[in-house]
């Protein structure tokens, strides 16, 4: 099947039933053993019907199914979708303050309706996340009417303000667009309106299409190829101020406990323990990824990690090299 840039690969039967729990997630070449985790910490903690759409580029669709079928993951439920990177040209430049943030797999939750998934509603994460809740509370969230997402405000977590202060942290429109640029002027959105992470939301992919989300991404991504009206150098990478723009004040907002974010944007600023223990979903956003060294809270993260039955992917650990 191939539609828009995306074919897919069908190792599974695909699951389109209302008991069972769609979630997207990409899996790159050098990071596939971080996706593996994300997916075991999720099926370890639920009793629900989990099916994995795992999106990738074509050099890795067989890294992921041998990871799969050569370990304890080898009974979930899953299909591999190949995202064809020349959807996005002329919509993304060359940058090379944080490569990875231009990884074409980052704009993958911009095209969910074109990943050929019959589900009304899927969830999406990213793969430098844990999740410690049930994914089924997360799915089972009640969406505003007219909302095609929900995300979890950059505001909404008074516990983490001094910790995103002390490290720098955007959490206002200002950390992400160019207020200088009459493009964004003319959008009249207040630069002190709370932002939002877009690595980890729920999508009503019905709303989704009839708002002509991805559209509307497309649109902010080639006028930002055309007047630079954001920049990766800026604190979330060129994936975010287009979700800000379309999803401003129409989107639901997410349990804090949903989205606890931040843990890797410093090698040494910590949270409370007592405070991740009740957190449902961990994400390490930034550079300082719990697989590598120096990183923060990473035995939270290891706790879910399988070995890579290939030997590719290791864990940087400190004093060790890798492992």
């Amino acid at each position: 099947r191939q539609s828009h840039g995306l074919t897919a690969d069908l190792p599974a039967e695909e699951a389109e039933t209302d008991d069972v729990v769609p979630v997207i997630i990409c899996a790159s070449e050098e990071r596939t053993g971080a996706t593996m985790a994300t997916i075991n910490s999720i099926i370890s903690n639920t009793d629900s019907n989990v099916f994995f759409y795992i999106v990738t580029l074509r050099d890795a669709v067989k890294i992921a199914r041998r990871y799969i079928e050569k370990t304890k993951l080898k009974g979930i439920q899953y299909k591999i979708l190949e995202f064809n990177p020349m959807v996005l040209r002329g919509k993304v430049k060359p940058d090379s303050s944080r490569p990875d943030l231009l990884h074409p797999l980052n704009f993958v939750r911009f095209y969910l309706p074109l990943l050929g998934i019959s589900h009304r509603r899927v969830i999406y994460v990213d793969d430098d996340v844990i999740v410690q809740g049930d994914i089924k509370d997360l799915y089972n969230i009640k969406l505003k009417a007219g909302h095609a997402a929900a995300f979890a405000s950059d505001c909404d977590l008074p516990s983490t303000h001094e910790m995103v202060r002390s490290i720098g942290m955007q959490t206002t429109y200002m950390g992400f667009l160019d207020y200088r640029k009459q493009e964004v002027k003319d959008l009249a959105i207040n630069p002190n309106h709370c932002s939002f992470n877009p690595g980890v939301f729920v999508a009503e992919i019905k709303e989704w299409k009839k708002q002509k989300i991805t559209k509307q991404l497309e649109r902010w991504m080639e006028e930002n190829f055309r007047q630079n009206i954001y920049s990766s150098a800026m604190a979330g990478g060129v994936a975010t101020p287009p979700m800000l723009i379309v999803f401003h004040d129409k989107y639901t907002a997410l349990d804090p406990l949903w989205h606890v974010r931040h843990l890797g944007w410093s090698p040494d600023a910590r949270y409370a323990e007592s405070f991740l223990q009740g957190a449902h979903l961990l994400h390490w956003n930034g550079p300082f990824k719990p697989w590598n060294d120096p990183a923060v809270h990473s035995d939270l993260w290891e706790r879910w990690f399988i070995p890579d039955p290939s030997g590719r992917f290791t864990l940087t650990r400190p004093g060790s090299g890798s492992d």
